[in-house]
């Protein structure tokens, strides 16, 4: 108390010294990021018609928001003055939370809290970082010299099977390839992007609506790394037999540089918030970030949807009518950290985990759910190994920063089905879409999404029919198969409707491996306590011990499309 008290009086005092003696005493204290919040937007208004672009005006309309609010308005230039006086650099300007970010001195701090106006300031500590963008596994640090090999038969066959089994041929038949939707990709960089043949059917049709580097400030983003170039491909690029690597190539796109390689800093973070601001204005229906902040800025309990910067900014995305879909991240082997990064970690925002191609489960380095308190994370699984283009051709690359952007386009197409449809709507459509609905677990989610079910409407649904029962016993329960559904081919297509059109790629290609048996223990709570993925081998599948299950908890299990559980009383 003895310390807080004179810390006190000591920074009342330099808050009163001459400016003279403060600047002296700035040269030797070291500088910290702080975040500013105002305390109103009095005297601001706003004319949408002259701010928001025409697409961001029908955006609004059709989600039903105001054509503007008091989020939208600018902040107080009376306000910015103040803390630009006083400060060593304003690194950001946010309208929605009514704040500005900025470098000072603990004392110019002190004094920027006794301005007029100024609701609160926070310091960010800065510490060294990791670099932010999900693509550890893609390859080595530094690329081979040269173009990139040929691609090979089987990668061929995966350039295909990665929209193919998302219900690419039912998408193309009816005539939705993203059409209408604005779609915003937040990256490290798109480094020959605009000279890739991949994206020139894009460029033809000036399909790039708008680009800014949030880093530079400068509308080229075609320098810096390639990894936006590759998350771009998972949307919108093409092979040059004219196969699509991703569903949405009817799209446009906005293309924004908010990360740099080699250091995750608060300003990426920054960034990421001036870009979702941008997007707005500029129309965009759906967010793709293939970025998160994970072990070296934050704990993981942390990891709730409120503390980082960037998912509250993803959550105020949100309610400005924008689907975010975010990469869960490729921790899921690392010991140290494991669950899903921020800003997957929001509630509202779409987080997409890995599948392994050969198998449709979880790939190992996937991160894990759930997010802190128990919440549901990921909410869906595509491929997390992919062919993407690269500077000089194409390439197979691994990682959910690729799993996402697949995802991503699934939505636009979906959402150009049932364009006036709410986007809190949407988000549960697509997650009821996910093939295991309404099992989940904290590796897969709900699955891979599925054409048939989001086409099904909202008339009745048709329940599954029984594959599996429970038989209990006086110490244990088990998971008896049903003879009818013993006996399916072990090749089949469970991940798509019998009469989703796949004629563009034959059915070797699709086919998935026998399907599995999920099954979980949950507490009284909900809360997965364990959770597996076996290979049906024989009928008598699983045997659990009554003593193993939670007290008031449940077993849960899914097989061949169907769901069900035993219940503890």
């Amino acid at each position: 108390m003895r310390f807080r008290k004179h810390l006190t009086l000591w920074l009342g005092l330099l808050a009163g010294l001459p400016a003279a003696a403060q600047s002296s005493a700035s040269i030797t204290a070291p500088a910290a990021r702080y975040w500013v919040t105002f305390r109103d937007k009095a005297g601001q208004m706003l004319q949408p018609a002259a701010y928001f672009d025409p697409a961001a005006q029908a955006r609004r309309r059709r989600q039903h928001l105001p054509a503007a609010d008091s989020t939208d308005f600018p902040v107080r230039p009376d306000y910015l003055a103040r803390v630009r006086a006083l400060t060593d650099s304003v690194t950001l300007v946010s309208r929605w939370f009514n704040a500005v970010a900025c470098r000072a001195t603990a004392a110019q701090a002190a004094r920027i809290r006794l301005l007029p106006g100024v609701s609160s300031v926070e310091v960010w500590p800065e510490r060294p970082m990791l670099p932010a963008v999900i693509h550890r596994l893609q390859r080595p640090a530094a690329p081979p010299a040269g173009s990139p090999d040929p691609l090979s038969p089987d990668d061929l066959v995966l350039a295909r099977r990665q929209t193919a089994v998302l219900g690419a041929a039912g998408f193309r038949q009816a005539g939705q390839q993203g059409q209408g939707l604005r779609i915003a990709v937040f990256d490290v960089g798109f480094r020959a992007t605009n000279t890739h043949p991949a994206f020139a059917h894009l460029y033809r049709r000036r399909a790039i609506a708008a680009t800014y580097d949030f880093l530079r400030r400068t509308p080229d983003v075609y320098r810096g790394g390639s990894h936006g170039t590759e998350v771009l491909s998972c949307l919108a690029g093409q092979l040059p037999d004219s196969t699509f690597l991703g569903l949405a190539p009817g799209a446009e796109f906005l293309l924004a540089r908010t990360e740099q390689q080699g250091s995750e800093l608060y300003a990426e973070e920054e960034a990421w918030l001036a870009a979702a601001e941008w997007a707005d204005r500029n129309g965009a229906d759906i967010i793709n970030s293939s970025l998160g902040y994970t072990d070296r800025r934050y704990f993981p309990e942390q990891m709730n949807g409120r503390t980082s910067l960037v998912a509250r900014a993803a959550a105020m995305a949100v309610r400005k009518g924008m689907l975010v879909v975010n990469a869960a991240g490729n921790d899921g082997d690392d010991p140290t950290w494991r669950t899903v990064g921020t800003p997957a970690d929001a509630d509202s925002v779409l987080t997409v985990g890995g599948l392994d191609p050969d198998t449709f489960l979880h790939l190992p380095f996937s991160s894990y759910g759930p997010a802190a308190g128990g919440r549901l994370k990921p909410n869906l699984s595509a491929f997390g190994v992919a062919i993407t283009a690269v500077p000089g051709g194409f390439e197979r690359v691994e990682g959910t920063s690729f799993a996402s952007p697949l995802v991503a386009g699934f939505a636009a197409c979906a959402w150009q089905q049932q364009r006036d449809l709410p986007v809190m709507a949407l988000f549960a459509r697509l997650q009821q879409a996910g093939q295991l609905y309404p099992y989940f677990d904290y590796a897969h989610g709900y699955g891979l999404p599925r054409v048939a079910a989001f086409s099904a409407g909202d008339g009745p649904a048709v329940l599954p029919n029984p594959t599996f029962d429970f038989v209990a016993a006086d110490s244990a329960v088990s998971v008896i198969i049903r003879p009818e559904a013993a006996v399916v081919p072990a090749y089949s297509l469970p991940l798509q409707a019998a009469t989703e059109p796949l004629a563009d790629t034959p059915t070797a290609e699709i086919a998935s491996p026998p399907a599995p048996l999920y099954w979980q223990l949950r507490d009284a709570s909900g809360f997965i306590t364990r959770y597996e993925v076996l290979e049906v081998s024989q009928r008598a599948i699983l045997r659990v011990p009554l003593q193993q299950l939670p007290a008031g908890g449940t077993l849960r299990v899914h097989f061949r499309g169907y769901t069900a559980s035993f219940s503890v009383l």
